[in-house]
């Protein structure tokens, strides 16, 4: 089978690609490779750097099936954006599930939504059935894209996933995401920075997230729709409170504009299957070790504002 992984070189892509490959799948990414590329060299890795909607239909014509990655990913970026990112998040990808009905190859569509387009939800179980209520621009785009793909689902297998919080190692780090930036922040600061702390917020160790999309890719027979993948709800304030008993730091404690909190609720994955493997306690002690090696360090690059500001990606100056 051969895979179309657009934004492969990024935070996860970085991990599923090499899943993929070892699994025994030719992989073709494309990617802008505005934060690198890391994914090493193989004979079934095919990669072409540009953004996804320069894509040629062309490039489609022996592709079984598309994971979509690539998009302006987290609040902060967007924001930086909006408009950019509405072109990105919903138009491209709209152009690019119609260059996949239009290739007649394309087979499968899983496009990497997000856990967040839930909102603020006050219930014990957020299952896929529930209302979206979306607060960001973000989780608009990333809703607003969700129903674009659904709307293709007559003209191949779609998969819409919403992923919680992804967290550990990657080629591609990322440190401005919760479980990642506390570690560091305990590493380098001693010091934990939590705003606010009672929000809850659903979690996915990283090779997990990799193994959701390989499950869907390889499975014949899972029901198309929308599936969370998110195993560990924990507060932001737990979550310190983890990180701090293997690294040790003071937690401190600031006020949030940031109401999001919601519990996800990953049955309907879990129904299929699916089974997750490692937990945010793994991630921390991974992120912990690899610093205090030097395997990984803190670099601009693993924070994307800052790095897209410094590039000047997306914005008009």
């Amino acid at each position: 089978m051969n895979i179309l992984v657009t934004g492969g070189c990024g935070y996860v892509g970085s991990i599923l690609v090499p899943t993929l490959i070892r699994s025994g799948y030719k992989v073709l990414v494309i990617d802008t490779e505005w934060f690198g590329n890391y994914l090493k060299p193989s004979p079934n890795l095919r990669f072409i750097r540009k953004p996804f909607n320069e894509i040629l239909i062309s490039e489609l014509r022996n592709i079984d099936a598309v994971i979509h990655l690539a998009n302006i990913a987290n609040d902060p970026s967007v924001e930086l954006m909006p408009t950019f990112s509405w072109e990105t998040n919903v138009l491209h990808t709209a152009q690019l599930l119609d260059l996949c009905k239009k290739s007649g190859s394309v087979k499968k569509f899983i496009y990497a939504s997000s856990g967040s387009v839930y909102g603020v939800k006050s219930e014990l179980h957020v299952t896929e059935e529930l209302s979206l209520v979306p607060i960001s621009t973000y989780n608009k785009t990333k809703m607003s894209a969700e129903r674009v793909c659904l709307s293709y689902s007559n003209f191949f297998d779609v998969y819409c996933v919403r992923p919680a919080t992804v967290c550990g190692l990657s080629p591609r780090m990322r440190f401005d995401v919760v479980v990642n930036m506390f570690v560091l922040q305990a590493f380098l600061n001693k010091k934990i920075t939590v705003l606010g702390g009672d929000q809850i917020r659903p979690n996915i160790h990283i090779e997990d997230m990799a193994s959701v999309y390989l499950y869907l890719v390889s499975s014949v027979s899972v029901p198309t729709g929308v599936y969370n993948a998110g195993f560990e709800n924990l507060s932001v304030f737990d979550i310190a409170n983890q990180v701090s008993s293997v690294v040790e730091a003071e937690i401190e404690v600031s006020d949030s504009n940031d109401p999001r909190s919601y519990r996800q609720d990953s049955s309907k994955l879990l129904s299929i299957g699916f089974k997750p493997l490692k937990s945010v306690r793994i991630g921390i002690n991974e992120i912990a070790e690899a610093l205090k090696n030097g395997r990984v360090f803190d670099d601009e690059k693993w924070h994307s504002v800052s790095w897209m500001k410094k590039m000047k990606i997306g914005i008009s100056l």
